[in-house]
């Protein structure tokens, strides 16, 4: 830990590596120190910013920067590469993977599912003096999964439950428990009409991918 953190260098109830820093000092506002709760297990190279709220149990990659004004639940786990910007709520037990950018003021729900590198956005004209005045990043449901290299746009609402396909580039809001793909991403189906994973995969023994998606051509 960082000996400038401002934070006990050996907290009992905090595993971090070298090289991770708690309570790095904010560039912007006076938001306070940081409060981070108990149990969290933090890899070489993060960075927590003082001014958030973060409740116990939060795990890190490695290289993994949090900025200031955050409030973010019990059980969070953000995964190697990723980067929080300030003032964002997160809820409890979300899962961020690797190289993810969750943008300034984005509202993930509980139990949320960002693959590894979904970007968020939050700035409708880049560049805008107005724009900028009223940044927004998205808001993401209670338990909606966001697939691999998807980018959210600003002021998106993707409802509870609802799944959004790998590459998907969301412009619209996307109702809850919706299947939503493509450029731009387009409601396709619903994720209580998905087949059974087993009935879609065939074991491969030979192969560490262990399993092939079956051949749904019909031909």
């Amino acid at each position: 830990m960082s000996a400038e953190s401002g934070q006990p260098r050996d907290r009992p109830d905090v595993t971090a590596d070298e090289g991770v820093i708690i309570g790095y000092p904010m560039s912007r506002g006076s938001g306070g120190s940081l409060i981070l709760g108990a149990g969290a297990r933090l890899r070489s190279g993060t960075t927590i910013y003082d001014g958030s709220v973060i409740g116990p149990g939060l795990q890190t990659g490695h290289g993994v920067v949090i900025r200031e004004g955050c409030a973010i639940g019990d059980d969070v786990a953000v995964w190697s590469n990723s980067v929080i910007d300030y003032g964002c709520r997160i809820g409890n037990r979300v899962k961020i993977h690797c190289n993810c950018y969750v943008a300034q003021f984005t509202d993930l729900d509980d139990d949320v599912f960002l693959a590894p590198g979904v970007t968020i956005a939050n700035d409708l004209y880049p560049g805008d003096a107005r724009s900028a005045e009223v940044m927004g990043g998205p808001r993401i449901g209670r338990a909606a999964q966001v697939g691999v290299n998807s980018t959210i746009l600003p002021y998106v609402q993707i409802g509870a439950g609802s799944l959004i396909g790998a590459g998907s580039v969301v412009t619209r809001d996307i109702p809850p428990g919706a299947v939503a793909f493509g450029n731009p991403a387009a409601v396709r189906g619903a994720v209580a009409d998905l087949r059974a994973v087993d009935e879609r995969i065939v074991a491969e023994t030979w192969s560490v991918s262990r399993y092939r998606l079956l051949d749904e051509s019909g031909g």
